[in-house]
């Protein structure tokens, strides 16, 4: 058995670093009239931290036997935490904002400061993943050429894969460095339409030349080479061949002068001949994944996301924390309700979504329980629960309509009924049903409508009585990130 301190040595050793007696190095950081000088000591920089170890080798010494490391780089701010850290090995992080403490990650790598470096790192992804994205281009630069993490760079891989378009969308695209956009031009998997991709490197191409005119028409041919040397590792990223004609004319034409001509020349004769080889090199075409949903887009993911939270405010794009994995989607699986029951077995929260026959409507409801196809007929309980209609085309507004009797929140049907019947919400307040087993052909969808105050859930989601047939409806399991 032992009997542990740590407290008492971390708080011996923090009262050491305010020690002026025995000190023997004193490390010079930021500049001008931000410079600060911290009184330190070698045995504790040497085994806290390698950096040191290296520096303390080459620093110059001084009569008294003090040795002097400058520091420029670090702001005096941002060392006196690293220093309260080699000393004391604790960081409050609590009363620093993130900015902070992410240029401290950054720093305490550079100083090779592991620990710190990758607390700080998982700190930030798990719990400011919304301020990493808002902030790609500051913090992608920042560690976009160190070796190290590899947690942040996964991180951001993965958002450069889902979210191309809030990159290149935001108001820092045209800061990205020459390195990283090419980085990203490189990936097959960048999920932009090529004619896109083009707009986007002539839009940072330009804001790298102010002094450009506005107006292309009106450019010299100094302009253009101007542009063209800009553009130069860039250019030939872009998967000319894999452009429709009229988006070539249309936008590429107008820059026909930044190209080498014969590219120009084989794009011309790639579309009017495309079985005619080609000299220049035809890079293969993106991989563009398909879309997450037929129905919904990632506004209604993030408010449907919003809804789950019970948030009075609706998520940002940048912010859902979400994923919705695809269980079922009728146009691919099949319409018959049996499929619903088969599919869905198993699966606790999820949501569905339909798309009414002739109108806008996109209706639905979410589910926190796992669905069960072996009940034999049962209510089931919850109180979170609830359905809902999405803005869409002519529909201007969402509703959201939460479950009032938490004990028929929803039903699961017997096994003879599963043929007939899907997703049955709050006694018909939102189900699906068909008598010849296709939620397409026939009308018995229904979402009842009553104005006044509903016993099952808050309030009506269609303004109509009517019951509908589908056009398509599919079955998210929702994932937390």
């Amino acid at each position: 058995m032992s009997f542990e301190f740590f407290d008492k040595l971390s708080q011996d050793f923090s009262e050491l670093l305010n020690d002026k007696k025995e000190y023997n190095v004193i490390i010079e950081v930021d500049k001008e009239e931000n410079k600060k000088s911290f009184t330190t000591h070698s045995d504790v920089l040497r085994y806290r931290s390698p950096y040191f170890d290296k520096e303390l080798e080459n620093a110059t010494m001084n009569e008294n036997n003090i040795k002097t490391i400058i520091k420029p780089n670090i702001s005096a701010q941002i060392f006196e935490i690293i220093l309260k850290y080699i000393y004391g090995g604790i960081v409050d992080i609590q009363i620093l904002d993130t900015e902070t403490i992410c240029e401290l990650m950054i720093n305490a790598n550079k100083l090779e400061l592991e620990e710190l470096s990758v607390k700080l790192e998982n700190y930030l992804i798990e719990s400011k993943a919304s301020w990493l994205r808002t902030h790609f281009s500051h913090v992608y630069h920042s560690i976009f050429e160190s070796n190290e993490f590899k947690s942040l760079k996964k991180f951001y891989d993965n958002f450069i894969f889902k979210y191309p378009s809030l990159i290149f969308d935001s108001k820092d695209f045209t800061l990205l460095k020459e390195t990283v956009l090419i980085s990203i031009l490189k990936r097959d998997d960048l999920n932009v339409e090529e004619i896109k991709t083009w707009d986007y490197v002539i839009k940072w191409g330009i804001a790298q030349n102010p002094t450009l005119p506005n107006d292309s028409e009106g450019w010299s041919k100094e302009n253009f080479e101007a542009l063209k040397i800009t553009l130069q590792q860039c250019l030939p990223l872009i998967r000319y061949f894999h452009i429709p004609v009229g988006d070539i004319w249309k936008k590429v034409k107008p820059y026909k002068k930044i190209l080498e001509e014969k590219l120009w020349d084989d794009l011309i004769q790639h579309h009017m001949f495309p079985n005619k080889p080609v000299e220049t090199l035809v890079l293969p075409a993106r991989i563009i994944s398909t879309p997450l949903s037929t129905i919904i887009n990632k506004e209604h993911v993030a408010e449907l996301s919003s809804w789950i939270d019970r948030k009075s405010t609706i998520y940002s794009l940048l912010d859902v924390p979400y994923e919705f994995q695809l269980i079922l989607r009728g146009s691919k699986d099949g319409f018959h309700p049996k499929t619903f029951w088969k599919m869905c077995h198993g699966h606790a929260g999820t949501i569905v979504v339909v798309k009414i026959a002739g109108t806008d409507e996109i209706v639905g409801g979410y589910n926190p329980l796992a669905w069960d196809n072996s009940t034999g007929g049962k209510d089931m309980k919850t109180n979170d629960s609830f359905i809902f209609s999405l803005k869409n085309g002519t529909i201007k507004n969402s509703i959201l309509s939460r479950v009032i009797n938490n004990k028929e929140a929803l039903f699961y049907h017997s096994y003879n009924y599963q043929n007939i019947r899907g997703p049955y919400f709050g006694n018909c307040r939102f189900m699906m049903e068909s008598n010849v087993s296709d939620f397409t052909q026939d009308k018995l969808c229904w979402c009842y409508y009553n104005s006044s105050k509903s016993p099952y859930y808050e309030k009506p989601i269609r303004t109509t009585n009517e019951k509908f047939s589908i056009v398509d409806y599919e079955v998210f399991k929702i994932i937390k990130n």
